[in-house]
């Protein structure tokens, strides 16, 4: 028997678009069924600085969004995504997961 859920999306993105990027996972139940949302910082060339304190700062306040899914499903949902929300201020890379379960 194959897992639920073969590899994990993780979304990395400003905080500010936060919402924007949720209301757009929610409408797509039949392939993401859930996701955690954590709170991180990015540094790099990558990582614009969006405010001031950003910029004092030198990181810039972002979003992981992680979603265990199936591989399969994963190319129409970054399609989705970028059709709906294109922006250089969003990456992605995609986990393999060896297993997944529930401790109950």
């Amino acid at each position: 028997m194959s897992p639920a859920h073969d590899c994990m999306l993780t979304l990395a993105l400003p905080a500010d678009l936060e919402e924007d990027v949720l209301e757009l996972l929610r409408a797509q139940a039949g392939r993401v069924q859930g996701f955690s949302i954590l709170p991180a910082e990015g540094f790099g060339s990558g990582a614009t600085m969006r405010s001031t304190i950003e910029q004092v700062r030198g990181r810039a306040g972002r979003r992981l969004i992680l979603i265990l899914m199936q591989q399969q499903e994963v190319a129409a949902l970054l399609e989705q995504l970028r059709a709906e929300l294109r922006s250089d201020d969003v990456a992605w890379w995609l986990s393999p997961i060896a297993d997944f379960g529930r401790l109950g």
